[in-house]
């Protein structure tokens, strides 16, 4: 197989609160919608919405993403945080901290559940650097 894309399609139950969600805070473009689907784009990236109960879903499938977790990398979470949680009022789920595991981040929830790790790499501690493999 030779993937020409690959992108999250995530289940919700309001695809505008979703998609308005996406595009405020994270600058996401909408680049196809209908009121069950929306695709988002920004750069390479890609994300997409559709309503649970529609009928491209799955019988015994029409059930909402929430609790999923994506990870957004940044350059300086503390100015995403500041952006975010202070500029914008999110709340954060899990507060900013840096991990031993070599993650400075932070994560907010959007209207779906989804969980958002807002993350920028830091330097493996002492107990992890046998961990890294590249």
């Amino acid at each position: 197989m030779e993937p020409t894309g690959f992108y999250p399609v995530l289940a919700v139950a309001d695809v505008a609160a979703s998609t308005d969600f996406w595009v405020e805070h994270f600058g996401f473009e909408v680049v196809f919608t209908v009121d069950w689907y929306v695709s988002l784009r920004r750069g390479a990236h890609e994300l997409a919405f559709v309503d649970a109960t529609h009928p491209t879903v799955p019988a015994g499938f029409h059930t909402t993403a929430r609790g999923l977790l994506l990870n957004v990398e940044v350059p300086d979470v503390d100015a995403e945080y500041e952006r975010l949680v202070r500029g914008a009022g999110l709340r954060p789920e899990l507060d900013l901290r840096t991990e031993d595991f070599g993650q400075r981040h932070f994560i907010v929830a959007d209207p779906a559940g989804v969980l958002v790790d807002v993350i920028t790499e830091v330097p493996v501690g002492a107990d992890y650097v046998d961990a890294v493999r590249a």
